[in-house]
């Protein structure tokens, strides 16, 4: 354990012996909401003064096994040396839970998310590209068991995607997606393309966590709701009754248009789940400029004109530019087998946070 990690523990269980102190007395108890603060607090830190103290014990056996390790009686030299591996590999196991404690948990990981995908630059061959991540999404969700229900989607005509808004549902899901967010590029010779010449597109991609009406107050008279008859490509009448639905935020222009359904109340109710959930991730982002320069420091703005990744068919190629991490196994990634890139890009975070978490004194307290 570095000398960071096991300085920030302390620190912690001294903050948790502090709060068991506030919450025995009797004053504190009297301001109900003073003793819930403090209660919650206890209640997150237990976790950790726990494994911290049970990593403590086990150190402290490691360092007398190896005491008599080195001592003249032989009974004892053979027990303490069969029972050293034992305790390295449960203090080894314990400081890789007790640094994932150290990490503040995002609170919005285990939300559905809308996962907005829009073609780029590169006309025909981006929405191709667009649809190709669509794909790639989608069955990544059929992996981890998601449901995912389209809100709105627009072709091209020639198989690719000009945009696609969909909800994904299940268990983690922002938390595994939410680094997808941003502008994916595309290396590859187009079947138009005669001459074999390699051409750049772009796509992008948004992970809106969910938001809950509770989390996001609209207000009627801050929305326009217009109401049109649905079409579909070419123009061709989906049907003659005013169905679809758009809906405009006036106070911050955010404009959401549904017609997948055919009932207009079912088409309202969709474009609302969009609009909240992009009205909660501006919100977020807010929050994020003014509190903290986190997520510039470990994966960029996030802002979705930055390239994150780069696709090229010609070497099989996946980087994804954040971490500086390189797979040769484009054509598993697009039938759905992300693991490998979600999961480098997660320990990466994972490993920054927890660097920040030693060594800003507040954190976690």
């Amino acid at each position: 354990m570095t000398p960071q990690v096991s300085e920030k523990l302390k620190s912690m269980e001294a903050r948790y012996e502090e709060l068991m102190r506030m919450v025995s007395d009797p004053a504190i108890q009297a301001e109900q909401a003073t003793y819930r603060t403090h209660t919650k607090a206890l209640v997150d830190l237990q976790p950790v003064v726990e494994g911290f103290q049970l990593w403590r014990s086990l150190d402290r056996q490691l360092a007398e096994n190896r005491e008599l390790a080195d001592s003249d009686d032989a009974e004892m030299v053979a027990l303490a040396k069969e029972e050293i591996p034992g305790l390295e590999t449960r203090i080894e196991t314990l400081e890789g839970k007790l640094k994932l404690l150290l990490v503040p948990r995002d609170p919005n990981d285990d939300r559905n998310v809308v996962l907005e995908l829009r073609a780029g630059t590169g006309g025909d061959e981006a929405a191709l590209f667009a649809g190709d991540l669509y794909r790639m999404y989608s069955r990544y969700a059929e992996r981890q068991g998601w449901k995912i229900d389209v809100h709105s989607i627009s072709e091209n005509g020639i198989g690719g995607l000009k945009e696609v808004v969909a909800s994904v549902e299940g268990r983690g899901v922002y938390g595994m997606l939410k680094h997808e967010s941003g502008v994916h590029r595309v290396q590859r010779v187009p079947t138009t393309e005669a001459s074999g010449r390699i051409h750049t597109s772009t796509a992008t991609v948004a992970v809106l966590p969910e938001a809950e009406e509770v989390d996001v107050q609209i207000e009627a008279k801050d929305l326009r709701i217009d109401t049109f008859c649905s079409s579909g490509p070419g123009g061709q009448s989906v049907n003659t009754t005013y169905s679809a639905v758009r809906i405009t935020h006036l106070p911050t222009g955010v404009v959401v248009s549904q017609q997948d359904e055919k009932s207009q109340i079912k088409n309202r109710q969709k474009a609302m789940k969009v609009l909240r959930s992009r009205l909660y991730e501006m919100e977020l982002r807010k929050q994020q400029d003014a509190i903290a320069k986190e997520r510039r420091g470990q994966v960029g703005t996030g802002e979705r004109s930055e390239k994150i990744r780069t696709y090229n068919f010609k070497e099989n190629r996946i980087t994804d530019h954040r971490i500086n991490f390189t797979m040769h196994q484009l054509q598993y990634a697009l039938d759905g087998d992300l693991n490998e890139l979600i999961e480098q890009m997660n320990a990466h975070v994972q490993a920054e946070k927890l660097k920040q978490a030693t060594e800003e004194p507040g954190s976690m307290q």
